[in-house]
């Protein structure tokens, strides 16, 4: 890797100082568009990261490839066709949108100061490009900034992996900031509750609210992992900024795959549970996505209020991700400008 240039604007090719401050947004990922074709290799990259499924290579492969990959890329297809936008996948249309409004948001802050990049873990733009492309714009210090809110090893703990693996490949790696969660940062839970809030002054209120975060295997955090300590610590904050008892909001946990016992209680079961104990009406909000996707549009808004219907509610009501709202904009622009503090472009002390 070349020695990134000091002596011009990258922005504008002209002489003057680069743009030295980074900021490195991740999201998940997402396939090129809703078929098995591009599901596979999606697929292939995601379930192989040893810190989605961690065991052994010999056990796992053989499944992976001989079965899953044979089978899965169809069923997940169907899943992606039903929210496919004709911009594309909904995860990277809305995060695309955030990356923009968020570089608007801190340009307005503070001008020329910050240089945004958007990458996904699996699939493209990759962590690996993005990097070397904010180095070859002169930058020298990152921030890397994972979209998830609560740390888990099988999301956040990927990421760092990936940055690893970018850096250890760098001549002149650049000075690195990482943060490693925001479950209970007050302005990401002053933004839910503001998003729902308004949602619920728009459309009425429910019956009950329902916090779906998606899942890990219980095992996962036996061994350690904090996710489900930080997912009832958000749920917690916004039930107290809400004003709600335990018995107006709920937290359920979703997506889970395998025959391992996942985090407790399902969504799948706990909407059905509700459905028969008389809810007529279910408000869901999924504060584990920064960003709507296959598992808040397809999983929660279609799969999940099927269940509900089917077991005798009325509407299940899925209230959406914070997505390029203002709130989000605001909240994540004060968490880069905290986490910057003390760098020199970054203009804070």
């Amino acid at each position: 890797m070349p020695r990134p240039r000091t002596d011009i604007d990258p922005a504008t090719g002209h002489d003057g100082p680069p743009v030295q401050t980074g900021v490195l947004l991740v999201n998940l990922g997402t396939p090129d568009a809703p078929t098995a074709r591009a599901l596979r290799p999606y697929l292939a990259e995601f379930l192989g990261d040893r810190r989605v499924i961690d065991y052994p290579r010999w056990r796992w492969w053989p499944i992976l490839h001989g079965v899953i990959l044979r089978i899965r890329p169809r069923r997940s297809a169907h899943a992606y066709a039903r929210i496919w936008t004709p911009q594309g996948s909904p995860l990277r249309v809305y995060s695309e949108a955030l990356a923009a409004a968020l570089q608007a948001e801190l340009d307005r802050r503070r001008p020329g100061t910050f240089r945004l990049a958007l990458a996904m873990r699996y699939g493209q733009p990759s962590v690996r490009a993005q990097i070397e492309r904010l180095q070859r714009e002169g930058v020298r210090h990152l921030l890397v900034l994972p979209l998830y809110p609560q740390y888990s090893a099988t999301s956040t703990g990927s990421v760092i992996d990936a940055v690893a693996d970018t850096l250890k490949t760098l001549r002149w790696p650049p000075e690195l900031r990482l943060v490693n969660d925001y479950h209970d940062d007050p302005g990401h839970i002053e933004a839910l509750a503001a998003r729902i809030e308004r949602w619920w002054a728009a459309n009425g209120r429910g019956d009950r609210l329902l916090l779906s975060f998606h899942g890990i295997p219980e095992r996962y955090a036996r061994e350690g992992d904090p996710y489900p300590d930080q997912c009832h610590a958000t749920a917690r904050l916004l039930r107290r900024r809400l004003g709600l008892d335990e018995t107006q909001l709920l937290t359920s946990f979703q997506s889970r795959v395998g025959r391992e016992t996942w985090l407790q209680p399902y969504t799948d079961a706990t909407v059905r549970r509700l459905a028969g104990e008389g809810v007529r009406r279910l408000d869901v909000a999924c504060p584990g996505f920064a960003v709507d996707c296959l598992e808040t549009l397809e999983e929660i808004a279609l799969q999940n209020r099927d269940f509900f219907l089917a077991a005798g509610g009325e509407a299940l009501r899925y209230i959406p991700a914070l997505n390029d709202g203002p709130e989000q904009v605001a909240s994540l622009a004060a968490l880069v400008w905290r986490h910057t503090q003390g760098w020199p472009s970054a203009g804070g002390a």
